[in-house]
């Protein structure tokens, strides 16, 4: 039996409104005492105006949703007390209601109740935090496509055809005697894999496009001093938030800004330039920045357009090389000396869209990104990952005239991975780890 919990669903903050939230088994049970109504005998979902009191004394008038389970959120019987926004009305109706047997809720105990009476699978669940803290218009459309569903729909044909390869080699095993039954064979497993992982690979980079949609990006900006690199920071945030001179080393530490690109948040990291310095202070910007170019996802290396390269260039070059870069030439409103193929950008013109273009080349961004239903969390891609290399250890198996017993271990261990985004394997571990995140009331 599920006990009945109690939340307020909406900011703890005086407004014309507040939502109090309640579910369980004997949720109506708990209501009837503090309503003027009864509600035990309704079998349908049901709105009433009326009173919340305790004993003699009125509480407050309220509009109140009664949802009969399972046709409710979280497949329980629930309501919804719509009251004035005091939170002095609020802390007495949670109190009431606390004294007439619920227990306050904890965190996502809402929708982990849905979860585990499955009325929304795990992606689902995940979907409505992301949904909560969506901050672009563009991570709040892919959380919705999640959240109605659309995700999973991608997921289920590839759990059916791992469980279709797995009967397959099941029924083989204990039955061989049958003929009329299709061989599992090392052609027949071959095939399946390489079909299976053709679709993970899809799922993986859809996953890794939208997770980038979804949380943003750490992009610094590193270069020699005075190069012009707090006056692109500026440029692409919109603002004067770094300190722009003249003299080189003016920017000591790191300046961060935040800036929505075209539906994608960059988490912009303006570094001290890089160079060989004496002065102290200077010294730990230096370090600061060679840290944040290893945190980073995205380096723009940023070079002076107007001037030759030097040693100091070079380095940073080096630096950066391996990592997934940028070059960009500044200051092209001068007379520029580099003969170079790359980009040129004026930072104190505001002229960058070169830049905001090769950006989105370099993430892999196209209009379908932003339409196209994806996991796009790290737990999600992960299994993803897990369940492609034990495909591919099964096909290699396979392809080395392994037992077929042996070749099914590993195909396995990708179901499982699979079942694990859905939610449908360790379920209690999973839900504690997620739903932990959550907000109280939802």
């Amino acid at each position: 039996m599920f006990e009945t919990i109690v939340a307020l669903a909406t900011p703890p903050l005086k407004s014309a409104l507040a939502i109090i939230r309640l579910s369980g088994d004997d949720c109506f049970d708990v209501v009837s005492p503090m309503f003027n109504k009864d509600l035990r005998e309704i079998t349908e979902k049901t709105i009433l105006y009326g009173a919340i009191v305790d004993g003699d004394e009125k509480i407050d008038q309220v509009v109140l949703l009664a949802y009969k389970g399972p046709r409710s959120f979280t497949g329980e019987d629930s309501v919804e007390i719509i009251c004035h926004g005091s939170m002095l009305i609020v802390n007495q109706i949670i109190s009431l209601a606390i004294k007439h047997g619920a227990r306050l809720a904890t965190h996502g105990e809402f929708s982990s109740r849905a979860f585990f009476h499955n009325k929304i699978d795990l992606i689902q669940a995940e979907s409505i935090n992301d949904v909560i803290n969506a901050t672009t218009q563009e991570s709040k459309k892919l959380s919705l496509l999640s959240l109605d569903g659309e995700v999973t729909k991608m997921v289920t044909p590839i759990r059916s055809k791992i469980a279709d390869i797995l009967s397959l080699i099941e029924v083989n095993i204990d039955f061989p005697e049958y003929e009329d039954i299709e061989i599992a064979n090392k052609e027949k497993v071959l095939e399946y894999v390489d079909l299976i992982n053709d679709k993970i690979n899809r799922l993986i980079s859809n996953g890794q496009k939208a997770k980038i949609i979804k949380d943003g990006i750490r992009v610094a900006i590193v270069g020699k001093p005075n190069v012009g690199k707090s006056s692109l920071l500026n440029a692409l945030i919109g603002e004067d938030k770094a300190i722009v001179t003249d003299i080189a080393g003016t920017t000591r530490d790191i300046v961060e800004g935040d800036i929505n690109l075209k539906g994608v948040v960059l988490h912009l990291l303006d570094t001290a330039g890089i160079r060989d310095s004496k002065d102290f202070v200077e010294s730990i910007g230096i370090d600061k920045a060679k840290e944040s170019i290893k945190k980073a996802e995205l380096v723009i290396v940023v070079l002076d357009a107007s001037k030759t390269l030097d040693a100091e260039d070079d380095a940073i070059l080096r630096i950066t090389e391996d990592l997934n870069r940028i070059i960009v030439y500044n200051k092209s409103d001068k007379k520029i000396i580099q003969e170079v193929n790359g980009l040129f950008i004026s930072a104190l013109k505001k002229d960058i869209s070169p830049l905001v273009d090769e950006i989105y080349r370099t993430l892999g961004l196209d209009d379908q990104a932003f339409k196209t239903p994806a996991l796009n969390n790290a737990r999600q891609i992960g299994l993803l990952e897990r369940a492609k290399e034990s495909l591919l250890i099964a096909k290699e198996d396979a392809l080395n005239d392994l037992p077929i017993d042996l070749v099914a271990v590993s195909i396995r261990d990708a179901y499982e991975a699979i079942l694990e985004i859905l939610g449908e394997v360790n379920q209690i571990d999973i839900s504690k780890e997620i739903f932990a995140r959550f907000c109280v009331g939802k």
